[in-house]
Parts: structure tokens; C-alpha cells; sequence
């Protein structure tokens, strides 16, 4: 095939799970269900931050913040793959491909800064829990979710940038389900080196950095734990991270394992694996683990329930 410019066709073809074959029909059921579950979790647990009073914390802000962000990743995603699950049209055009990769790096970004966010957080109320009232007021904390989203956005229009300036030839077909950037990458003409060295920083910069901030902050959450005498208290400051860090080992392994590696180590059926724990079960992780390990939040989806229900009863008589 003839090295032509991509440009000139207008669009590209989704290849990743072409090879189940009759088989996409029970992959779109399972996926719809995963996605209906994920996005109910999601909004129910932004809902009952919002109506809880108890709930009106600088955690919980944080924590409804990021189920608005893996709510918005998945949106960029999921629906464009349960269509061509759904009716075989695998198409997706030059402009669409360029728009879905920026809006699915800019929230996983994003992900990225709150969860550090979230992080610091629990270093102020762990470690400085007199200043903790001071030091995390309503401006400060709206100003971390807003350097999170911002620094979001950037970094996700830089990887785009580096990406779609190549030319693309040979082929048009997109070893994946969704525009991220290795697949796209590897359809690149000539040496793309460059871009290759562009994503590995921006990805860098993003890992490194948030997670290098969550590190510190358990660094000095661990030593003060530590400093607790009693084995009751000590589990007691644990468990107020479990949640969060259930979450960033899970966020941060499978992205890790994604963006920070050479392009010659990819591997289709392999990544497609990472790539649908990342996209599809991790956004769906969040709500379950802090409903399941939170005590306050457990509370108060049992009072929201209860009210429906409540609710129901009043209709029906």
C-alpha cells in the first residue's frame, strides 16, 4: 500500500475487538452494563455529597470532583465504543479522533491531579488537624480543583498537539477501541521519535509529579501515624486513606503501565486488557470502594435511600 497522507482520507478505523466477531454483541451487554452501573454510581455519589450536609467537607468535595472527572472520561470513550460494538461502524473521522483523544487525556489527567489533591488533603488533616479548618477553606480547595482541571486541559491538548501534527500513512486502521495516544502514534510516518520523546515527558510530568506528591504527603502520614500510641488510633488514621489509596494503586499501575514505556514494547491484546481496567472498571472503583470503606459516606447513601423509599411509600398511599 502506497504511503498516502491520512489527511486526504479523513479519518481512521477502530480495530480492537474485531477479532470476536459474533461475539460483540455479548461484549456491548456487558460493557452497557458496566457503563449504566458506572455512571449511576458516580452521579448518585456527586448527588449525595451535594445533599448531605455532614458531607461538606474538603474530602468529600474532592471525592465528588473526581466522580465528575471519571464521569467525563468515560463519556469521551464508552458510548463512541458501545456504538460500533453495537452496530458495527468502526469509523471515526480525523477531527473526531483528534477531539476524543484531547477529552479522554485531559480527564485522565485531571484524575491524576485530584487524586494528589486528595492526598494532600489527608496529609493536613493527619498531620495538622488543629490548622486543618485554616488551612483547607472553601478558596484554597476550589483552587486546587481548578489548578487540577486546568492543568488538566493543558497537558491533554499537549499530547494531542504532538500527535496529530505527524502525517499518517500506510494504514488507517487503529489497533484499539479509542484514541489514545500509543495506537494513533504507531501509524505515524517516518520517524516519529520526537513525538515518541514528547509523550514520554508530558506522561512523565503527569505520573511523576502527582504521584511524587502523593508520596510525600504518606511519607509524613505514615511517620505520624507511626507517632500514635495506641494500635486503635493508629488504624483509625489508616482507614481514613484506605479508600484513597486503594484507588491511586489501581489509577496509577494500569496508567503507568500504559503511557511510560517505549513504543516498541506494545502489545495489542495485552494493552487492550490494561486499557479496558483503566477505562471501563476503574471509574466504576471510586464510588464502590469509598461506599464500601467509608463510613460517612455509607451513612449517608443509607439515609438518601431510606428518603427514596420513604418517598415511594408516601405515593403509593
Amino acid at each position: 500500500m502506497g504511503q498516502t497522507n491520512i489527511t486526504s482520507w479523513g479519518g481512521f478505523v477502530f480495530l480492537g475487538f474485531s477479532s470476536f466477531g459474533e461475539l460483540q454483541l455479548l461484549l456491548f451487554a456487558i460493557f452497557l452494563s458496566l457503563y449504566l452501573i458506572t455512571l449511576a454510581s458516580n452521579v448518585f455519589i456527586i448527588v449525595v455529597i451535594r445533599l448531605d450536609s455532614q458531607l461538606h467537607t474538603p474530602m468529600y468535595l474532592f471525592l465528588s470532583y473526581l466522580s465528575f472527572s471519571e464521569t467525563c472520561y468515560t463519556l469521551g470513550i464508552i458510548p463512541r465504543m458501545l456504538f460500533g460494538l453495537a452496530l458495527g461502524d468502526q469509523a471515526i473521522s480525523y477531527v473526531g479522533c483528534a477531539a476524543q483523544m484531547f477529552f479522554s487525556a485531559s480527564w485522565a489527567c485531571t484524575n491524576c491531579f485530584l487524586l494528589a489533591v486528595m492526598g494532600f488533603d489527608r496529609y493536613v488533616a493527619i498531620c495538622a488537624p488543629l490548622h486543618y479548618a485554616s488551612r483547607m477553606h472553601p478558596t484554597f480547595c476550589a483552587q486546587l480543583v481548578g489548578t487540577s482541571f486546568l492543568s488538566g486541559y493543558f497537558f491533554g491538548l499537549g499530547m494531542t498537539l504532538v500527535i496529530f501534527h505527524l502525517r499518517f500513512c500506510s494504514s488507517h486502521e487503529i489497533q484499539h477501541f479509542f484514541c489514545d495516544t500509543p495506537p494513533v502514534l504507531s501509524l505515524a510516518c517516518g520517524d516519529a521519535g520526537l513525538s515518541e520523546l514528547g509523550i514520554l515527558i508530558l506522561s512523565l510530568l503527569v505520573l511523576l509529579v502527582s504521584f511524587s506528591l502523593i508520596t510525600i504527603s504518606y511519607s509524613y502520614i505514615l511517620a505520624a501515624v507511626l507517632k500514635i500510641p495506641s494500635a486503635k488510633g493508629q488504624k483509625k488514621a489508616f482507614s481514613t486513606c484506605a479508600s484513597h489509596l486503594t484507588v491511586v494503586i489501581v489509577h496509577y499501575g494500569c496508567a503507568s503501565f500504559m503511557y511510560l514505556r517505549p513504543k516498541a514494547s506494545y502489545c495489542l491484546e495485552r494493552d487492550q486488557l490494561i486499557a479496558v481496567t483503566y477505562t471501563v472498571v476503574t471509574p466504576l472503583l471510586s464510588p464502590i470502594v469509598y461506599s464500601l470503606r467509608n463510613r460517612a459516606v455509607k451513612a449517608a447513601l443509607k439515609n438518601a435511600f431510606q428518603r427514596l423509599v420513604g418517598k415511594g411509600s408516601e405515593g403509593d398511599q
